[in-house]
């Protein structure tokens, strides 16, 4: 399963605190994201949470299907946005070369170290060929990169570079660029990040 009950509990319950306005910004890393895609194009957002993105996908003018597993998230987003936003695990994701681009910011981090292999393989198959991936992590301490929880209870798989570009090579892609730097976590805490942006050969 790569849903974590107390994962998703945790989504329930602040539903109402990850809708956003239409006035805040998306994500930084999107826009250069969507740039190397082809305009109009259908992208797959695993993890929309309050549908910023997802929005800003759309207002680019890219057909977008917008994916997450915690319903109370879903209902949220489709009030906000009117997205057409649906409930959807990683691991039920079974379409196949349907998507230019598949955009997971901060939200794989959440999916079981022994999962995210599948997950990986599924993704690498929804893509087109020539398709681009992006995706961001928390890392594990260096010298002890393992899967647990966060100060408010979230499960993160915590992997190291290596373990992901070893991953990703795996499931089929290419790495095209990598970056990593210091980040604060919702729960406070300061943790390394990884941005990965892979395509699909």
């Amino acid at each position: 399963m790569s849903t974590d009950p107390d994962t998703i509990a945790f989504y329930q319950a602040r539903a109402p605190h990850w809708v956003f306005h239409s006035g805040e910004a998306p994500s930084h890393q999107l826009d250069a994201f969507l740039d190397r895609l082809p305009p109009g194009s259908a992208v797959l957002e695993l993890g929309c949470g309050g549908g910023r993105d997802a929005d800003h996908i759309r207002k680019r003018g890219f057909i977008i299907d917008a994916t997450d597993a915690t319903p109370a998230l879903i209902r949220r987003t489709n009030e906000a946005f009117a997205l057409g936003a649906r409930v959807m695990a990683f691991d039920e994701l079974d379409a196949e070369a349907a998507y230019a681009g598949v955009w997971a910011h901060a939200s794989l981090l959440h999916c079981p170290r022994a999962i995210l292999p599948d997950v990986l393989a599924r993704i690498h198959r929804a893509l087109m060929p020539g398709g681009w991936f992006f995706s961001s992590y928390k890392l594990g301490d260096s010298a002890n990169p393992s899967e647990g929880r966060d100060l408010l209870g979230r499960l993160h798989n915590f992997p190291s570079p290596e373990w992901l570009f070893a991953a990703y090579a795996d499931a089929g892609f290419t790495i095209e660029s990598h970056e990593t730097y210091a980040g604060k976590a919702s729960d406070g805490t300061q943790r390394d990040w990884i941005d990965l942006i892979v395509r699909k050969a």
